[in-house]
């Protein structure tokens, strides 16, 4: 059985109307579909994240890892493209995948000759913002080992 450590969504309450109208704004950006939220993939394969947001104007996407800003580099990359003036589809590419991608941090403690690994799972998120309003999702990433 697994031990899922991987960050849970907060559920905010609207504090103010102010707070209400941002969030609530008929044109804010609102992600319409997404990657289902927990992938498990094999290492040295390829995996994809996709995000489809709508709004008006037209919301922008960024992705995350563990909460930090992801930048294009030769093993990630961003297609982007936009089916109608209101809608973006982002979809997100890691290849070839690595334990790291899991956002392994493997801390070893040893306390009385016992030695405990902890090992945390990866988070990906896209955030879809525009003008109104800022919307995210998260994903969840493990990896599995196929021994021949």
């Amino acid at each position: 059985r697994r031990n899922y450590t991987g960050k849970k969504p907060v559920v905010i309450q609207h504090r103010s109307q102010d707070a209400v109208n941002y969030y609530d704004h008929e044109n804010g950006a609102k992600i319409i579909k997404s990657s289902h939220f927990e992938l498990d993939y094999t290492l040295g394969r390829k995996i994809t994240f996709f995000c489809m947001a709508q709004g008006k104007p037209r919301p922008t996407i960024t992705w995350f890892k563990d909460g930090a800003e992801l930048y294009q580099h030769r093993f990630f990359q961003v297609h982007e493209s936009h089916p109608e003036p209101e809608i973006i589809k982002s979809k997100m590419e890691i290849d070839p995948t690595t334990q790291m991608d899991a956002g392994l941090s493997n801390k070893n403690i040893i306390n009385n000759k016992l030695i405990i690994s902890i090992r945390t799972l990866g988070y990906y998120e896209c955030q879809a913002d525009n003008i109104y309003a800022i919307d995210r999702r998260g994903f969840r990433t493990d990896y599995a080992m196929v021994n021949f």
